[in-house]
């Protein structure tokens, strides 16, 4: 069972808990965002920032348009590149002319 209206908590579950005589573990079932909601999200935060990435948007640039840190987006970016969302970073110009040499 998932929250019937899903948002953002504004006290912990602990502090619920204690006001409505319930245990942590219910409000948090009561309250919980269906994992699918959430996951479609994050899919959706990351799809984003891998837009703005192969746009040619800086760490800091991302940051901004999306309202988060530049540590977020690195995280995000990472997520995606481990998910196979994004192409890894390009080969240093010296590794390439290596392969080329060789």
């Amino acid at each position: 069972m998932s929250a019937q209206q899903p948002g953002r908590r504004k006290v912990t579950a602990r502090e619920a808990a204690e006001k409505y005589g319930v245990s942590p573990r219910t409000v948090r079932r009561l309250v919980a965002e269906p994992r699918s909601d959430f996951l479609s999200r994050a899919a959706a935060r990351r799809a984003q920032a891998v837009q703005l990435r192969l746009d040619g948007a800086s760490y800091a640039e991302i940051a901004e348009a999306m309202g988060c840190s530049t540590g977020s987006v690195g995280s995000l970016l990472h997520d995606a590149r481990r998910r196979g969302e994004m192409p890894a970073p390009e080969a240093s110009k010296e590794q390439l002319q290596e392969q080329t040499a060789s």
